[in-house]
């Protein structure tokens, strides 16, 4: 029996429709299961005190300091050499055999299991290095993890800029590098900010990678060179071992909250940096 095009079409779109409901649903159902188990648990205390007996005491301070810390220290590491290579792979070469050892490097390294981040880190930087557990280890660590990330979306970012605008920008006299950096990088800029932001929520959610590196510390860290325990790390502690459910749940939600803010402010300063260079 042969289906009439418009039809197909119509049965097409009602099963795209309906994955992108699923998907929104299944999405929904987490966060608000997180948030009504974990709301209740946040307060000036939870956000305010160093937990204590393990977990089962005190609040998360230092934990939500140390994810800070560590995130920051991979992102500034990380988008630099991410956004420097997508310019050269974009804008500097054409495509030959080194353009694809890149990519084919990037994508290598995107296909690493985490863990196997996490091994890597622990023996090159924590003992070769002498850096022991801490936030620089894991930062280094991490910035190797989203290095692909920034760099594939940037990348498709610059190569969204149409050309003409290159075009205009040279008849003008304007040099390469001003083209890139007056032209093409403010008009990239949205797509590689969701590179980055997409990013960030690697960073703060990744656990097995943090743990061999960043360590697992309770105490407030004091510099770069502290050992530390993500939100990440400590909500699966806590659950893992059973120390606190309760606990468990406010961390998650709070790191809900933390990724959406983040989401935000990111989101805030890009759209406010593109009105000014238009």
């Amino acid at each position: 029996m042969k289906i009439k095009p418009r039809t197909s079409e119509k049965i097409a779109k009602v099963i795209i429709w309906a994955a992108a409901l699923l998907v929104m649903a299944i999405l929904l159902f987490v966060v608000i299961y997180i948030l009504v188990k974990g709301l209740p648990m946040i307060n000036w205390k939870f956000l305010t005190e160093i937990p204590s007996n393990m977990g089962r005491d005190g609040g998360i301070s230092s934990t939500i300091v140390g994810t800070l810390f560590v995130t920051v220290v991979a992102v500034v590491i990380a988008t630099p050499f991410g956004v420097g290579t997508a310019f050269y792979l974009a804008e500097y070469t054409k495509e030959n055999i080194i353009t694809r050892i890149i990519r084919f490097s990037a994508e290598s390294l995107a296909a690493i299991p985490s863990i196997v981040y996490g091994l890597f880190g622990f023996i090159f930087f924590v003992i070769y290095l002498n850096m022991g557990w801490s936030i620089l280890s894991g930062g280094l660590t991490l910035a190797f993890m989203i290095l692909p990330t920034i760099i594939r979306t940037s990348e498709e970012a610059i190569r969204t800029v149409p050309y003409i605008y290159r075009e205009v920008s040279f008849s003008l006299s304007a040099t390469k590098w001003q083209t890139i950096s007056k032209v093409v990088f403010p008009s990239a800029l949205r797509g590689i900010s969701n590179g980055i932001i997409l990013s960030i929520g690697r960073c703060v959610a990744e656990t097995a990678a943090v743990v061999l590196t960043a360590g697992s510390a309770l105490r407030m860290p004091t510099s770069i060179f502290s050992p530390t325990r993500t939100m990440a790390v400590h909500f699966y502690i806590l659950a893992r071992e059973g120390i606190s459910m309760d606990n468990a749940y406010g961390t998650a939600a709070l790191l809900i909250i933390l990724i959406f803010i983040i989401n935000v402010v990111i989101n805030t300063i890009v759209n406010r940096f593109t009105v000014q260079s238009r």
